[in-house]
This record gives structure tokens, sequence and C-alpha cells, in this order.
């Protein structure tokens, strides 16, 4: 696993030892990506910094990676699982290869294809290819998102590199995006591809990007994950599923070092776990939890390893702990992050990181085979389909209802339209309650903004497959995968997930929705092609997710650490903190559960403290 920054200048360069010093600035910013070794390339146009986290131990692997006699120049950071067969076939057109690295191959197919290369490559990445001959930049991020890439354009100089605190770091002119604060506010993360500095942006998964010499960038969208429904037998799908699911693990464990797993208490990390011990018995497995009663899953992970035959290794999670790491928590996000989850994943990774270099890891499989448990909602409220006439003023009486009687949410979601009431998996604050607090609140900036490009796209689809379209295309990649690649990669430790490869995801898209919802099950052919492979005390196990208790910290060990979070912040151009101070108090008194939106201001609050109230920090945290 890597980390790359560069920067390419549209005019002709008579200053190279000064954007060597700024890559240089860029590249200290990334250490933790790759503290095994570094490298540079510049010519008059473009410098270029990479870091190295060794995994595959093969001659060759050193970047900035040059190839067809120095005519292309890269810098990658990921993993190519399908490279060794791509290379056996390009060799047989006559390709010729210096190196057995997975770099070299998409160079080569670069050579070969141009921006169509992306279409043979199986694996998480992203990657900056120069052309010194046509003075062109060719960047790309894999299918899911799974690796980040940002970049920015500010006068004559366009910037990239794998995390976005690198361009911050160097950038000279920045502004602070008010209106992605609203979306944050929203999501409780930063739909991508915008980020809260107005001048950087995420390139988007499935997505290439082409710099020419002196013109302006041009990004085009080469994969979006589609659903597309095949009527077929149960079994068939049963079989294809299992195959595919061995061969994508099989292929996800290649490396020269030691390969653990993370293991929580449910069936998607234990699916992992039980289909790598068949290949190395020796697999290693790491959890964590609270010293709460109900959130602690440990005792389920360590059952499941012991059944499995391999060793696990766990740690607690203390309030204490927490804080002192919340800093260097935030500070690896790049933007704010509030999905509570995340505070786990820093953990378990940082555990995992004492005894290997790579981790398996379960995300992806909700969103591919349908794991959520709002996923069953388009079933239960399929009544309303024969009140449409009326759902106007069913509605309109469920608004006037006193909030806690029984029946008004139900009357709520099933007379709202879907598109009106799913945004994802979180929904933090709604429009009224944001125009309470954001200052800078923008009435034409409604959330609906960011999801409707994806119900539009999915229009033809059933409601939970337009659910899932809008997750696959939002919450994975802007929540769950920018939290995987932080919070491990702050360890440096790298991070693969099974689930999230093109060939599985070939499979689970043609699953149909009754047969991803069934009987009241999530994931229902997903859990029967792991039958007999994974333990049945998991098997069947209701979702919990990584439960955190935040809800109880909020009011009892952190009640004070987090109004001297919100007393202190520096936000009151944006926010009226007094409203999160009366959030805190009811929290406490237990009027009702604030804490997902107190963890959404206060995560905030702590990013605006380190990257923009005092920026010294973005050097200081990191240690």
């Amino acid at each position: 696993m890597c980390g790359f920054v560069g920067c390419l200048t549209a005019t002709p360069n008579t200053s190279i030892c000064n954007d060597q010093e700024l890559v240089k600035k860029m590249n200290a910013m990334i250490v933790h990506r790759g503290p095994d070794d570094s490298g540079y390339f510049e010519d008059e146009d473009i410098t270029m910094g990479f870091r190295r986290l060794s995994i595959i131990d093969l001659a060759g692997g050193h970047q900035p990676l040059s190839y067809a006699k120095e005519r292309y120049w890269m810098t990658f950071n990921g993993e190519i699982y399908n490279y060794i067969e791509i290379r056996n076939r390009l060799k047989q057109e006559g390709y010729a290869f210096e190196t057995d690295s997975d770099s070299e191959v998409i160079l080569a197919l670069y050579a070969k294809y141009k921006e169509k290369c992306v279409e043979h490559l199986r694996g998480m990445f992203a990657f900056v290819i120069w052309d010194k001959e046509t003075r062109t930049m060719f960047a790309a991020r894999d299918h899911f998102g799974i690796k980040p890439l940002y970049y920015a354009e500010q006068e004559d100089k366009f910037y990239y590199a794998s995390e976005g605190k690198a361009i911050y770091k160097v950038l000279e002119n920045k502004h602070f995006d008010e209106q992605t604060l609203q979306d944050y506010m929203t999501f409780q993360f930063v739909p991508e591809p915008k980020t809260l500095t107005k001048e950087i942006q995420m390139l988007l998964p499935g997505s290439y990007l082409i710099k020419e010499y002196g013109k302006k960038a041009v990004v085009k969208r080469y994969f979006t994950p589609q659903f597309t429904p095949i009527i077929r037998p149960e079994a068939e799908y049963i079989k294809k599923v299992r195959n595919v699911l061995i061969d994508s693990v099989s292929k996800h464990m290649r490396a020269d070092v030691p390969v653990g797993s993370f293991l929580s208490g449910g069936i998607d990390s234990s699916i992992v776990v039980a289909l790598a011990s068949q290949i190395n018995a020796n697999i290693k497995t790491f959890s964590v939890g609270f010293e709460r009663s109900g959130y602690n899953e440990i005792d389920v992970a360590k059952e499941t390893a012991a059944r499995l035959g391999v060793e696990n290794f766990s740690s607690i999670i203390t309030p204490k702990s927490f804080v002192e790491a919340f800093p260097h928590f935030i500070w690896n996000m790049d933007d704010p992050l509030a999905d509570p989850a995340a505070v786990p994943q820093y953990f378990v990774a940082k555990e995992a990181h004492k005894q290997v270099k790579v981790a398996l890891t379960g995300e992806g499989a909700d969103e591919l085979f349908g794991g959520y448990a709002i996923y069953h909602e388009p079933k239960s409220l399929e009544v309303f389909n024969h009140t449409k006439k009326i759902n106007g003023i069913l509605n309109a009486l469920a608004k006037i209802m006193p909030e806690g009687i029984k029946g008004r949410g139900f009357l709520l979601r099933g007379t709202t339209p879907l598109e009106d009431r799913y945004v994802g998996n979180a929904f933090i604050f709604d429009e009224q309650e944001k125009q309470c607090f954001l200052k800078c609140y923008d009435s034409n900036n409604e959330f609906k903004k960011v999801t409707a490009p994806y119900y539009q796209q999915a229009k033809d689809c059933d409601p939970i497959t337009q659910m899932q379209f809008v997750d696959m295309n939002q919450w994975l990649n802007g929540d769950l995968l920018h939290n995987a690649d932080r919070t491990t990669l702050a360890h440096s430790l790298e991070l693969r997930t099974p689930f999230l490869d093109k060939e599985v995801f070939a499979v689970a898209s043609e699953i149909p929705a009754d047969l991803r919802i069934i009987h009241h099950t999530t994931k229902h052919i997903l859990r029967q092609a792991v039958r007999g492979i994974v333990p049945d005390h998991v098997l069947f196990r209701k979702k919990l997710g990584f439960p955190v208790p935040l809800r109880f910290w909020l009011r009892d060990e952190l009640y004070d650490w987090a109004k001297n979070i919100i007393l202190e912040s520096k936000t009151d151009e944006y926010l009226n903190k007094a409203y999160f101070l009366k959030l805190l108090d009811c929290h406490r008194s237990k009027k009702k559960d604030y804490s997902r939106k107190l963890w959404t201001a206060i995560s905030f609050m702590m990013w605006h403290k380190i990257y923009v109230e005092n920026t010294e920090l973005l050097d200081s945290v990191s240690m």
C-alpha cells in the first residue's frame, strides 16, 4: 500500500527546485501511507512524489516507475489482483517487462489501451501516469472508490494526492465551502466529489481524469455499479456467489507479508475469515470492544475464531483512550467523518498493525447483497401503495400528531416518497433542523440535490434496488471506504475488501430483490452460499455493525469533554453553538438520544480546530 503526491505546472517551469520543495512538503503529510520507502521524479512540467508500504517484495517495486524507454512515468496506490494473468497475456502480445510488479502491468496496459486500460483491472487502485511525449496526465480511481485521489487546479498549477491534507498543506489560496458543510450535517460525511475546501475535489469512483498540458482537466466516468436482476434458480445463485467469493478471497490474500483479518461478531467478517482460513490456517484475526455491556462483541468473535481454528487478538476501547486518540483520528480523515463505527475501526487497525501489514475486512457485503435492515422498509410500507389518493392527507395528519405517538413515524414514512425520506444509512439533520443552527443555511441547497441524480439513474428499479443504488454511490465510498482507508493507513496497515471486487459485484448485481431480502432476512443468497462454511452462531445473527456507546459516554464520561469542545470551538461564523449546548444538556437529562447529532457537530468542530483555526496542528497532530 502506498501514497502519492504531485504538481503539474501549466507554464514553462523555470523553478523546478521550488516544485521539488513543495512536493516534498506534500509527501511529508502522507508518511503513514508508506513509511518503508519514498521516491521522486521531475521534469520541466511535473514533479511526482511517492511513499511505499512494502507488501509484495518484488524487484522493481520502487516508484515513480517508468515504462517504454521512460516515456511514461507512474505513481500507483493499491493492488491489482489479476496482474499476473494480464502480464502473461501482454507478454504473448510482445510487451516486455523489466519488473515483476503490478505497477508495470498498469503502464503496459496504458501503453496499449490508453484510458481503456482501467476496464481490464481487477483490484483497488488510484494512479497517475505522465506521458512525457504528449505532455498528458492520466489519473484513475478504482470501480468502487476503495482508494482515494484528490486534486486541485489553481492558477498555473495542478495538484494531486492520495490524501486531501497534502494539497491543503501547500495550497496558497483556499476557501471553506459552506454549502458542503450543509451537506455534511445531513449525511455525517462530505459527499464526493466535494470537500470542505472549495478548491480541492475528489475523483469519483469508477472515473478517470485527463489533463493535457495547458488545458483544463476533463473527468469521465468509466464504471457505474448497476443492478440488473436476472431470473435464475436460487441454487444457481448460491453456487455462483460461493465460487466467486472463494476466488476473490484467494486473490486478495496475495502478499509476501503476514495477512490478517478483522473479525467482529457479524456475518460479513466471519465469511472472509472462514474462507481465508481455508487458504491459510494460521491467519490471525483482530477484534475490539467496549467495557459497557451490550457494546462488546469480542466474546462472539472469539467463539467464531475458535470454531474456525484461528487465533484472535482483542483489545478494549475506554473513554480515556478514545479522547486521547480523537485529534489524530480527525486529522487522518481529511474531512470530518462522524460515523461512530469509524472509532472501533481505528482501534482494531491499531491492534492489527502490531502483528500484520495487511488485513482483510467485510466492507461492501451489505451494499452488494442487501444487508441493511432498512431495506425491509419498502415491503413493510406496501400498504400505502393502495392509499395513494389520500396519502397527502395522511401525511399532513401525521405531521400534526405529537412526537412519540404510536404510528406517527409509520405514517410519515409511508406517505413520504422514497427519494424524500431515504438519503442513505445516515440521516442526521433534516432541512428544518439545519435552519436552526446553520448561519450559512441555503434553501437552494437541500440534501435532495445530492441524491436526486442517483434516484434518476435508478428510476426504473424497484424500491429496494433504488436504496442500494444510493448507498453504492454515496454511503459506500463517502463513509465506509473513506473510513476504512484512513483509519487503517493511520497505522500503516493495508486493508483489503474481498466483497468489493468487480467479479463479485457482477454476480451480486444479478440477484433479484426478492432473493436479496426474503422471509424477513437480509442477504438471503449470501447467507445460503456460506452455509456449512460460517459457524451457525453468526449465520443468522442480527446485524449490529460496530456498536459504540456514544449515547452513554456523552451523558457521563465525555460530557465535560464534549461541552468544552463546543465552547472553545471558533466556528461561530457558521454555527449557532448555543443550539448544540442545549442538545447536549437535553441528551444528558435523557429527554432524547441526541448522540448522533452531537457527534456530527463535535467531529466538525475538531476538524475546524485542526485544519482552520490552527493549521500548525496539521504537522503536530500526525505524531
